[in-house]
């Protein structure tokens, strides 16, 4: 009883002269009022970009649903034979020097993109070839970014259900607006070197400089490439061949460019 007595005691004198300590100084008061009321700082979540791996998933979750559906014979041109994509991929990855794996899931987006749109997947990665080499990150002085060089300040409008302009350097995103772009200009122009013509910027000048007979030679190697035919990764300096003559869509009735046929069009 003693102790405890003696302890109240000395409780007792502590709290009086913290009171007293406080009521002279009034803003340490402050202080620990503040510091028993505060609350926790709210915890930072960092954000992190998906592995490569998931996108890749996705891509291959992607085409098991639409091979569930029985395909048309211009939709299984489009989609190819998983060997043809796989030599395809071994091609680009080799001469572009890109990770297998990266270049795997290009392709399988660009062949996915074409099959929804009605595009040939060829010549989508034969214009992300040319434009970028395919390198998801390229810029041009002129603000064209990403795989397919999309002027997304321009094209602004077809990301925003991707999250907005900053999607154009997602991979995937480019590739599909990209695409979509194309297929409107190749349609509007009427044959394949026009719309590659309105792609490149050049619908108002004689001449692309080039660009369309570019393309359309990465082109035919990948039509080559994906026949299963053995095509140099190195392409020798010659000088350009003349431009083909234009190839007509399929909706206008025209004829295919020489022997040749871009699926879809």
């Amino acid at each position: 009883m003693t102790t405890a007595q003696h302890t109240l005691t000395i409780f007792g004198v502590s709290a009086l002269v913290v009171l007293a300590v406080l009521f002279v100084r009034p803003d340490l008061a402050r202080q620990l009022s503040k510091s028993l009321t505060e609350e926790p700082a709210p915890e930072v979540v960092a954000v992190t970009a998906p592995p490569l791996s998931e996108l890749m998933d996705a891509s291959a979750t992607a085409t098991k649903t639409s091979a569930a559906a029985p395909l048309t014979p211009e939709e299984k041109a489009l989609m190819g034979t998983r060997k043809q994509q796989e030599w395809v991929t071994s091609w680009l990855s080799k001469r572009y020097r890109v990770a297998g794996d990266a270049a795997n899931m290009l392709v399988s987006t660009a062949y996915l993109t074409a099959h929804e749109i009605k595009l040939d997947p060829l010549l989508i990665l034969a214009v992300m070839a040319i434009e970028s080499g395919l390198n998801p990150f390229a810029e041009s002085p002129m603000g064209a970014q990403g795989l397919m060089q999309v002027m997304s300040k321009v094209h602004h409008d077809r990301f925003q259900e991707m999250g907005g302009v900053q999607a154009a350097l997602n991979p995937v995103a480019n590739i599909r607006v990209g695409s979509q772009i194309l297929k409107d200009y190749v349609t509007r122009g009427g044959s394949v070197e026009a719309g590659l013509k309105t792609y490149v910027g050049a619908a108002a000048f004689e001449t692309d400089d080039g660009y369309g007979s570019k393309v359309l030679a990465e082109y035919r190697r990948l039509k080559q490439v994906s026949a299963g035919k053995k095509v140099p990764t190195i392409t020798p300096i010659m000088a350009a061949a003349p431009a083909p003559k234009a190839t007509a869509v399929a909706s206008s009735g025209a004829k295919p460019m020489e022997t040749e046929q871009l699926a879809g069009l």
